[in-house]
């Protein structure tokens, strides 16, 4: 059940938010009362969520950025804090998630991109809030994290480092921002189904979900509110998962994105 109060007069700002788990955000977001400021990399995804938020009568403003750019992160909040006056919550959701490369075939330029869109943007963009906020000793930094930040996924080295990375860089900014009114936690999804998989996929992939179902980008949002709320307001530095029970249980790998039977074939060195 949503509370049309319960945020009227904050803003948020939400990155990655033109979709997906960003997007079930940001609704959800304005439908309590939140002036939305709606960020992705394609203007057209991000117009089409303001055009969403707005049409319900909501407020929303349209902050199209790559956020792993400092100058153009630094544009992004100035637009936003002309529009709304400030910022009080900001959501770290932007993200590479198609990463997949096993580690023997993975290059440089694959491991830098992905450091850089995943891991730096939470650095640019945290860091630019919590000025904001450290000003008006209050305000509240969310990160996305993944079950890849303490477990680990097939064929994703790079993916699983910046989530471990994230949650890392959260706990240490809890302690460096409580001083000044400034509360970090994070947010870690499980099997959402945000990517367009078939039936069949989603049949397979789902058993290994002890709930017995995959999750929808909707299934997120309540833990991104309670955590942004003043309900959490003596919760900093930790983490919810919203994952139908998957961190909870010893999981076999049966059911896998990235199967051992897809690894390169390396021969052997007999000499």
């Amino acid at each position: 059940m949503t509370n049309p109060q319960r945020f009227s007069e904050k803003t948020v700002l939400i990155t990655g938010a033109g979709g997906g788990i960003g997007r079930a955000v940001a609704l959800r977001f304005a439908s309590e009362g939140a002036r939305v400021a709606v960020n992705d990399i394609k203007p057209e995804m991000v117009q089409a969520v303001v055009d969403e938020i707005t049409s319900a009568g909501g407020a929303a403003l349209a902050v199209p950025a790559d956020v792993s750019d400092a100058a153009a992160v630094d544009a992004m909040f100035r637009k936003t804090e002309s529009e709304f006056g400030h910022v009080d919550v900001l959501y770290n959701n932007a993200a590479l998630i198609d990463t997949t490369c096993h580690f023997l075939e993975a290059d440089e330029a694959w491991w830098d991109r992905i450091q850089k869109v995943n891991l730096k943007s939470v650095f640019l963009c945290s860091q630019r809030a919590a000025k904001i906020m450290a000003r008006r000793r209050k305000g509240v930094i969310l990160t996305t994290s993944s079950g890849g930040a303490t477990r680990a996924h097939r064929g994703n080295v790079a993916y699983d480092a910046t989530k471990g990375g994230i949650e890392a860089m959260t706990r240490s900014m809890a302690l460096d921002l409580a001083p000044y009114g400034i509360r970090v936690c994070g947010v870690v999804p499980g099997f959402i189904n945000t990517y367009g998989l078939t039936e069949e996929q989603l049949r397979e992939r789902e058993k290994t979900v002890p709930l017995g179902r995959y999750g929808v980008a909707e299934d997120m949002t309540g833990a991104a509110l309670f955590l942004a709320s003043d309900d959490a307001s003596y919760i900093t530095g930790q983490f919810i998962s919203v994952d139908g029970g998957v961190l909870a249980q010893q999981r076999s790998a049966n059911v896998d994105t990235y199967p051992v039977e897809g690894f390169p074939v390396i021969e052997a060195d007999l000499a």
